[in-house]
């Protein structure tokens, strides 16, 4: 079993609905055996800028992480079939040991 994590902004658009929303349905379709998803309460990536959208008066897009598992073949087919959706980002994949 492997996890993948995606790392995208709560507010990215995909189509008429949130991209988020687009994921979770997109792995739902692909019968991915779970996911979660998980928004946070700051972080920052390439340009070093921490974000913080809980704060007062923020503008800040809060930072969201989907993460989701099952066998490796079928989580990297699924990713290959995301990248055509997904134009920025991150993706970790890294091996799980299921209790």
């Amino acid at each position: 079993m492997v996890k993948a994590e995606i790392y995208i902004d709560l507010e990215r658009i995909h189509g008429d609905q949130s991209l988020h929303d687009f994921v979770m349905k997109f792995l739902l379709e692909h019968d991915i055996a779970g996911a979660t998803s998980f928004s946070a309460y700051a972080g920052f990536g390439k340009h070093h800028r921490i974000k913080r959208p809980n704060e007062l008066f923020s503008f800040d897009e809060p930072p969201v992480l989907i993460s989701f598992i099952d066998e490796e073949q079928k989580v990297r087919s699924v990713i290959k079939k995301l990248r055509e959706y997904l134009k920025g980002g991150l993706i970790i994949i890294q091996k799980i040991e299921m209790l």
